[in-house]
């Protein structure tokens, strides 16, 4: 691709020197240049693409890196990497050893603040600002977020603070009506009332100019009178009147793909002191047409065809993924139990949750970027006798850890929380390894924590979730394609707690949880073949309670256990199993232990496969452990 005027840029510097005419060419290379590579990579491609023009004003007027622009996610700042000295290492990006997909603060000193997970920005943004008075530094500090994080309970406490504070910042809203789903919620709907109902700035604006053109004699009243004026117009008529009562100037909406009147705007604003809101309106994958077409598919897509748009396809049959699973399993449930109701966190493709949204409507529901309001939603709708589920991604369910804790747990309710993605994810990197889910879910009192190894028992355990009436349930599953190690498609509920034997075995005990079950039976096979060692394969099922009479057994049967897990060592499954050998078994001593899981660091980014061999997850690594226990040369 001939990029001329993207190859000059090596700093936002740089942009000073262009005119918005020079701005807007630039705005179609880096766009030409994001789809290209892309394309090749994955990843957020058009919430990126609809923030280009936003980016190329706000670096052209704001002095980076002494003024601060924090951006929530990650999602939107593809041109922002690219502009801040990394096109050439754009190409690796989300690749092992190379760009992250989201910010991180040791890539680069742009990258003010890290950021993951949404809604972030405005929080860490008054932190920023609040450092620069105590300092009594003057730069500018500006939060940047989409519409749909604006909308977040971390976003409006920040906000709240802040307006009453009269804190330095301003806060852009880069608002495409979408956050991966399409938006929800009232805030959401006010938002898109605000970019149809521009009457009110227009009459403030009208009127200052008239006043401008009075003489000095007269205006000072004519000013006073113009006060009670707007602020009477203002209740009746204003689009940004919300955000004006909690403190801050709001200013919009404006076309947030024109860089001459973002430009201007910004300078005005700049000049402002105290809180500032500034409301953008873009398209989601602006200048690509198959990403305008189809933002939710290009909101995180995988290889495509630049040309045309079309995901490229690799040879081979696949099996469905797990969210995929999971989702037909739900339906099915739900066909048989009205009280079965669904909840998601503005994850509705994501979570394989449209069919169930299409089915049953009425107990569906997406309540935006809201996790805990998901979880004590669903706690209310326990309270009531219902059957509530709330899918969200590992990741995401850490935020609402409290409210699993104390409005589900404290009492006893039956909330089932489905956490998609568990486990490494890949290429997203370490904000999104759902790792730790074990750990936190494990320590709450009544609850239970089921790990379904395959397809056939994810049916199984997410019904013998639904059977229990007390205390709430954590059920967990990887990202990727599902497996089966035999065939079954019933949905009958097993015994709380008791786990399945896979194989038996006589010189080591392997207990595993969840879907790395697979490489388990390979190794087993392996090592039984060429070193003649029998393995007893222990399919967990459950982290919590665990199955500690069949544990046990094998354990002083073989006197050798290894336990593994796809999430954190430290206060995971594997420590639980080894407390409780170690309580239980009669010659503990004599008992050697060993546990596989993820290390006690956060885990960057790479492929599924090469991020579990890194871990030992792997079958290699689980040959590696066993030979070891057994102390048998490899």
């Amino acid at each position: 691709m001939n990029s001329k005027l993207l190859d000059k840029i090596k700093t936002p510097k740089d942009l000073k020197k262009l005119s918005d005419e020079e701005l807007e060419l630039l705005a179609v290379e880096l766009r030409e240049y994001m789809v290209s590579v892309v394309s090749k990579t994955g990843g957020h491609l058009a919430s990126s693409l609809g923030a280009v023009d936003a980016t190329l004003a706000m670096y052209s007027v704001y002095d980076l890196p002494k003024d601060k622009i924090l951006w929530d996610v990650g999602h939107q700042t593809y041109a922002h990497k690219i502009l801040t000295g990394r096109k050439n290492r754009f190409k690796t990006l989300r690749q092992h050893n190379g760009l992250s997909g989201f910010l991180k603060r040791h890539e680069s000193k742009y990258d003010a603040f890290g950021a993951g997970h949404s809604s972030t920005a405005i929080s860490a943004a008054m932190g920023f600002a609040k450092a620069r008075d105590i300092r009594k530094q003057h730069h500018n500090v500006v939060a940047v977020l989409g519409d749909s994080s604006l909308a977040n309970g971390m976003s409006l406490e920040a906000i709240n603070n802040i307006g009453h504070d009269k804190t330095d910042i301003l806060v852009v809203v880069i608002d495409n009506e979408m956050s991966i789903s399409p938006s929800v919620g009232a805030l959401s709907e006010y938002l898109s009332r605000i970019t149809s109902g521009q009457t009110y700035n227009k009459v403030k604006d009208s009127a200052k100019k008239v006043l401008d053109k009075m003489p000095a004699s007269i205006s000072g009243a004519a000013s006073n009178l113009f006060k009670h004026f707007a602020e009477a117009v203002k209740g009746v008529i204003s689009p940004g009147l919300f955000f004006e009562e909690l403190g801050f100037i709001y200013y919009g909406p404006i076309n947030g793909h024109n860089i001459k009147l973002m430009r201007n705007t910004m300078a005005a604003l700049k000049k402002i002191k105290g809180p500032k809101l500034l409301h953008l309106i873009t398209k989601k994958g602006k200048g690509y047409p198959p990403a305008e077409h189809n933002p939710v598919l290009f909101h995180g897509i995988g290889h495509f065809n630049p040309e045309t748009g079309e995901a490229v396809k690799f040879a081979g049959a696949k099996a469905p993924s797990y969210s995929k699973v999971f989702s037909e399993a739900l339906v099915t449930l739900a066909g048989k139990n009205k009280k079965i109701i669904a909840i998601v966190a503005a994850m509705i493709e994501g979570t394989n949750l449209l069919k169930f949204k299409e089915l049953y409507p009425k107990r569906f529901f997406d309540v935006g970027i809201a996790e805990e309001h998901a979880a004590t939603f669903a706690a209310g709708l326990a309270a009531e006798g219902f059957k509530p589920v709330v899918a969200i991604y590992s990741t995401f369910m850490q935020r609402c850890f409290d409210q699993m804790q104390h409005d589900a747990a404290l009492q006893n309710l039956p909330v089932i929380f489905a956490m998609d993605r568990a486990g490494l994810v890949g290429e997203d990197g370490p904000t999104h390894h759902g790792v730790f889910d074990i750990a936190f879910c494990r320590m709450i009192p009544n609850m239970t924590v089921m790990a379904p190894s395959d397809a056939p028992e994810m049916r199984k355990l997410l019904a013998t979730a639904f059977k229990i009436n007390k205390g709430p349930v954590a059920f967990r599953f990887p990202r990727g394609e599902s497996w089966a190690f035999k065939q079954d498609n019933s949905f009958t509920p097993v015994q709380i707690g008791k786990a399945r034997m896979i194989k038996t075995g006589k010189d080591v005990t392997v207990v595993s949880l969840g879907a790395l079950l697979p490489y388990v039976i390979k190794a087993a096979e392996e090592l039984e073949r060429e070193h003649k060692i029998s393995v007893e394969i222990i399919d967990a099922r459950f982290a919590k309670p665990i199955d500690k009479a069949k544990i046990l057994k094998s354990a002083v049967k073989t006197r050798r256990v290894i336990t593994i897990e796809e999430g954190c060592i430290e206060g995971g499954f594997g420590q639980a199993v080894l407390d409780m050998i170690k309580r239980h078994a009669h010659g503990t001593h004599k008992i050697k232990c060993d546990i596989l899981g993820i290390p006690d660091r956060f885990i960057e980014q790479g492929s599924m496969e090469m991020l579990r061999e890194e871990c030992g997850l792997t079958e290699k690594g689980i040959k590696k452990a066993i030979l070891n226990i057994i102390k048998v040369e490899n």
